[in-house]
């Protein structure tokens, strides 16, 4: 979040971006964090949070879109080095929740594989129609964090890490306006 807060005043370190990093983590990675963040070309982590090589994993779906793939891409860090911390990350104004939104409201299907990202936001929408709202696409994205993260705390191979207090994972918000990441739910106390 430090690092957010220089994203968002413009006073960027640029850390572990040089040849030495490099050259630090050629033989071996021990990121501090994990992101399943959206494909979209706005919200790249690595640099809303002002972080450099070896720092993150990152994940990059869709709407933060999971399946068995993806998932295992996200429990990888914590399960093999020990990886502190797994971020859920949506953002405002995502095309592709609002595709999902439209597809789903309407009852018309995507083109191709984009139905496989409808149908694995479907809970988020369903959640979504339940709470109501203003602003239906907003919703359904801060949703589609809240559900994931609170999925991935709870499944059989993270859930242990969580409950020993060795991993935390955060459901958090990117607002393409500000720059500010908020942290949704998962913020350990």
């Amino acid at each position: 979040m430090d690092g957010n807060k220089r994203w968002v005043s413009g006073d960027l370190q640029h850390p572990d971006r040089d040849p030495d990093r490099r050259e630090f983590v050629a033989q071996k990675q021990e990121p501090f964090g994990s992101v399943l963040a959206c494909i979209d070309s706005r919200v790249p982590p690595e640099l809303l949070f002002d972080t450099g090589l070896g720092d993150l994993y990152v994940m990059r779906t869709g709407g933060e879109a999971v399946g068995p793939v993806v998932t295992g891409s996200v429990e990888y860090g914590p399960m093999t080095s020990g990886t502190p911390l797994i971020v859920v990350l949506g953002h405002q104004r995502c095309g592709a929740i609002e595709a999902a939104y439209k597809s789903l409201r309407d009852d018309k299907p995507l083109p191709g594989n984009l139905e496989s990202i409808a149908k694995a936001l479907r809970p988020a929408y369903q959640q979504t129609v339940r709470q109501g709202g203003d602003d239906p696409v907003d919703t359904m994205a801060r949703a589609q964090v809240t559900l994931t993260a609170a999925d991935l705390r709870s499944n059989d191979d993270l859930a242990p890490l969580v409950e020993k207090g060795s991993l935390a994972v955060i459901g958090a918000y990117y607002s393409l306006d500000t720059g500010k990441v908020e942290v949704l739910s998962g913020a350990p106390y």
